[in-house]
């Protein structure tokens, strides 16, 4: 049901994002044609500037035209002007006012033609002027026009792109809706048939608890009346009290072996690096062995530190022996890693060639430091050093006093107490932490050193290298020492819980408690594999529980016990025989009682017939007779007896009809005795068939039941898949649509921005325009 109700949510979602793209689509559309119907004004205000240029073309076309004239004016004016010179000339002999006269004219006509030339200059600069602006408008407008043609066009292609994608989205939505809806139809259907199916599924569940219920409580009692034995209510006494092996404690175990191997391998690169590159330092620093000696101590270090391989490289081959040691079919705990040993003698012996180096080491420093070369801050840092190394060298010494406290278990059983375990594992990670800030400080005080070593007048390019492999050195010891602490400090509870304990104690294990675990494990191993193989049908408890006792009682053997049954079907055979004897016995006597009535009412009536005393006195004395012979044949009665079993007769003047009458009775009782048993062997058979035929159709249903079952899970397995896989492809529609969206959406933002960027440029192209038309019309 939730899963329906989570894709009806989704489902929901998605309509809504439909109707958010289809909202946006709008908004496209929108813009498309707000950007047709800038591109169609732009267009017009082309077609008007053409326009413009057109009249300015008529109105240069004019101004030619005017210039033209005035420029044959001006020629007419100048051949009036020659022609009055030389009549001027002709007039100079004649006298002196027409000399003045023509004088005065001269200078007229000089005037009016110099402003005449003037203004012809002018006209021809402002001419020029309007055709070179003119161009030049000209081909910016043209450039501008193939800019916004092509603008247009690309977003015309784009608009094209985005209609066309757009269109084949919603068509793709469509289809994913309509296909999710079947898909939703599907998954109701198949919810609601999973819906039977669980609550078939927890009916039987119910049954099957109740039923495991009522044999736990069958066998919890069982157990507490036929199995008194118990061996935890004394744990002093019970040696053999073994804890279950845990395999999660043992994959977790060597989970945690690998990582801290890995780590341990780092480390121990680091070291190498470390020490190698230290030799290296000294036969550089302070003084180079290519060059000259260098000092009996420095070399004594040297030598030494040579041999670090010797003391670094077992730690991992022991570490890694450890680490092979842990396996599934083990059990870790302190008491049992004995290969905790090797690696805590290999690690207590790079313990002491650290503190075998430890002096040479300081004395190498305190020679820098004698250099004369060396400054204040170099000799201060020098100091630092060697208060770092003395912690490193101590925090290495704490180290190993912890792991050796970790082997003492698995070493002496007695070693320590398994309530200081988790103060032990507590110290080592706090050591480890203060190891790790150790090693941090040296190459924080040995990088501030090598800065101060890169200014010293004598450093050579050999001593800058080494420096630098180094540093690297330290610092892979700082990662590696930084990943040992947080990895111990994360799996501390791993380290402190106490996984394999004897129940009811809180003591550790002992070797014989390991080796029974052991032992143990593999015997259910091999009892799994034989549950696996095919094996005969077990016998019920009860019937083994009463075996049991008729096995083990010491009173009863076999042969009594046959003895006894024996003698008691003798006995029930005996019995029925006398209980069909008397039941004859019984019919006889009623049918002898019947007469006996039947007798005495004849005898009555003869006796209500009679008349008179001296007949009353005849009638007793007769009734007394007749009282006498049936005491004397009371008395005289013989015992008869035949293959049926035994029977008491009286010798009777009837007799021969009491034998008819009795052999008849037993026919009949025998007869009637036949049927019903036979009628109950055909209840019981019919009965047991009944039960049969039911036991297997329960079976058969069983077996169904179990395969509808797994049929189920598997379908709510594929159910859950595919919710899963709807829930993927959901989220990536879902991203996918995003995405485009916020492409669209910075598209619509880029293409608005190009679009005020172009309405500013033909608002400034207008006024450029206008104030252009008013300078010509000034003009």
């Amino acid at each position: 049901m939730a899963n329906v109700t989570d894709l009806q949510t989704k489902y929901t979602r998605l309509a809504q994002e439909y109707s958010k793209l289809r909202a946006q689509n709008q908004v496209l559309k929108k813009g498309v044609v707000d950007e047709q119907a800038t591109s169609a004004s732009l267009k017009d205000q082309v077609k008007q500037r053409e326009q413009k240029v057109r009249k300015q073309e008529q109105e240069m076309d004019s101004l030619t035209f005017r210039n033209q004239q005035l420029a044959k004016r001006v020629e007419l004016l100048q051949e009036e002007l020659m022609a009055s010179e030389s009549k001027g000339k002709k007039a100079k002999n004649k006298g002196d006012s027409p000399s003045h006269h023509s004088v005065r004219t001269q200078s007229v006509f000089d005037e009016d033609l110099q402003k005449k030339i003037e203004e012809n200059e002018r006209l021809h600069i402002q001419f020029y002027e309007a055709e070179e602006l003119h161009k030049r408008q000209e081909a910016e407008m043209k450039a501008r026009l193939e800019e916004l043609e092509s603008n247009s066009q690309h977003h015309q292609a784009i608009v094209d792109g985005l209609t066309i994608k757009y269109t084949e989205i919603i068509e793709r939505l469509q289809s994913d809706k309509a296909r999710l809806e079947v898909k939703t139809q599907t998954m109701e259907k198949e919810g609601k048939d999973c819906r039977l199916r669980t609550e078939e599924c927890q009916q039987q569940l119910r049954r099957c608890q109740s039923e495991l219920n009522r044999q736990l409580k069958q066998s919890s009692s069982v157990i507490q009346e036929k199995v008194p034995f118990n061996d935890t209510k004394f744990s002093d006494y019970n040696t053999l009290n073994v804890p279950a092996h845990n395999r999660r404690h043992q994959l977790k175990a060597r989970d945690v072996a690998g990582q801290a191997l890995s780590f341990i391998q780092d480390l121990v690169a680091g070291l190498l690096n470390y020490h190698s590159y230290t030799e290296q330092r000294v036969h550089i620093y302070p003084l180079d062995s290519s060059i000259e000696p260098i000092t009996p101590l420095n070399q004594k270090f040297s030598q030494y530190l040579h041999e670090n391989a010797v003391y670094v490289r077992p730690l991992e081959d022991s570490f890694l022996q450890l680490h092979q040691s842990i396996t599934e079919d083990t059990f870790t705990v302190l008491e049992t890693v004995d290969k905790l040993k090797y690696f805590s003698d290999n690690f207590s012996s790079y313990t002491h060639f650290l503190q075998k180096l430890l002096p040479y080491q300081l004395k190498s420093l305190e020679e820098e430091c004698q250099t004369p070369l060396c400054t204040t801050a170099l000799a201060a840092k020098n100091q630092e050093l060697q208060n770092d190394v003395k912690r490193v060298t101590s925090v290495f010494d704490k180290l190993q006093s912890y792991i050796k406290l970790l082997t003492l278990p698995s070493v002496r059983q007695d070693g320590m107490p398994q309530s200081s375990y988790s103060a032990v594992f507590t110290q080592l990670s706090a050591c480890l932490h203060s190891l790790n800030d150790a090693v941090k400080e040296m190459s924080k005080h040995y990088n501030q050193k090598a800065t101060l070593e890169q200014e010293l007048p004598n450093s050579s390019q050999k001593l800058f290298t080494t420096t630098e492999c180094l540093l690297g050195s330290l610092g892979s010891l700082t990662n590696s020492t930084g990943k040992i602490a947080t990895f111990f400090s994360n799996n501390l509870d791993f380290f402190t819980s106490s996984v394999y304990s004897p129940r009811g104690s809180t003591a550790a294990l002992n070797p014989l408690q390991a080796e029974t675990m052991l032992a143990n494990k593999k015997k259910a191993a091999a009892y799994i594999d034989m549950l696996q193989k095919p094996r005969p049908e077990s016998i019920p408890y009860r019937e083994a529980l009463s075996n049991r006792r008729v096995l083990t009682s010491s009173t009863e053997s076999r042969e009594g016990l046959t003895q006894q049954v024996q003698q008691s079907q003798e006995k029930i055979a005996r019995l029925e025989q006398e209980k069909e004897h008397w039941l004859l016995e019984a019919q006889l006597g009623k049918v002898r009682l019947e007469k006996e009535n039947q007798r005495i009412s004849d005898l009555e009536a003869q006796l209500a017939m009679t008349l008179g005393a001296g007949q009353n006195s005849r009638t007793t004395s007769t009734l007394t007779q007749n009282h006498e012979e049936v005491e004397t044949s009371a008395v005289k009665e013989t015992m008869c007896t035949s293959l049926v079993g035994m029977l008491c007769t009286v010798p009777t003047a009837e007799h021969v009809g009491d034998e008819e009458s009795r052999e008849q009775l037993i026919k009949t009782h025998y007869m009637t005795r036949v049927k019903e048993l036979t009628t109950q062997l055909q209840v019981s058979d019919s009965k047991a068939v009944h039960f049969h035929s039911e036991c297997r159709a329960l079976a058969k249903r069983l077996a169904i039941a179990e395969k509808s079952r797994d049929n189920v899970v598997e379908e709510m397995k594929r159910a859950s898949e595919n919710i899963t896989h709807l829930q993927d492809e959901l989220s990536t529609t879902k991203r996918s649509y995003e995405d485009q969206l916020s492409m669209m959406s910075d598209h619509l933002c880029s293409m608005n921005e190009t679009l005020s960027k172009q309405r500013e440029e033909i608002d400034t192209l207008k006024l450029g325009n206008k104030a252009n038309s008013k300078k010509n019309k000034s003009r």
